[in-house]
């Protein structure tokens, strides 16, 4: 019996050492990924998240003011005998133009973007886009542009005038948005010039 139990003990023995043999540990720490408990929750790695608080305010006014002015005369005088005939010729050339061009935009919005990579300095590409439909009408905003890490608040959010190489696109499409262009015939009036 007591063989029995030392080929049965030697049988487990074997056994479980194939199969200690057979499984491996994988590490949970992996460096790239790694985060302390401890450490804010900003973005800083391919596919974290950011929130990108949309203020952009422009103004612009272009305006011109010319004026040009050309006089030009010519006199020619004949006389005969005591009597003096005359002629005179005078040509006035004037032109006074102007125009005033304003463009005002405004847009604020709030959206999260995803970081797409990181910069071989360490600043983060960031992208996304966001569509809202309301009624038919579907309105479009896209981001993208690269984000200096200092510059993320505590609250993982970054105010849009700090996105460097920033495109910031505002897009309307439906109803309202072709109501707001001209029509077909007013557009063929305008190439024609009439």
């Amino acid at each position: 019996m007591r063989s029995y139990y030392r080929r049965w003990k030697s049988l487990v023995a074997l056994t479980l050492t194939v199969l200690m043999g057979a499984a491996q540990a994988e590490n949970l720490y992996s460096e790239s990924t790694y985060r302390s408990l401890a450490s804010d929750k900003r973005a800083h790695l391919p596919g974290d998240v950011l929130t990108v608080l949309i203020y952009e305010n422009s103004s612009a006014t272009t305006s011109a003011d010319t004026q040009l002015q050309r006089k030009n005369d010519v006199g020619v005088q004949v006389g005969l005998d005591q009597k003096n005939h005359q002629a005179q010729v005078g040509v006035n050339n004037d032109f006074d133009g102007g125009g005033t061009v304003q463009r005002t935009g405004k847009l604020l919005a709030q959206m999260t973007v995803t970081v797409a990579r990181i910069a071989n300095n360490g600043d983060l590409w960031v992208k996304g886009e966001q569509v809202l439909e309301i009624n038919s009408d579907q309105q479009k905003i896209a981001v993208e542009g690269r984000v200096r890490p200092l510059d993320i608040s505590d609250t993982n959010t970054i105010l849009s005038y700090r996105l460097a190489d920033a495109k910031i696109s505002y897009l309307g499409d439906g109803d309202l948005a072709n109501r707001q262009r001209p029509g077909f015939w007013s557009r063929l009036f305008v190439w024609a010039g009439f």
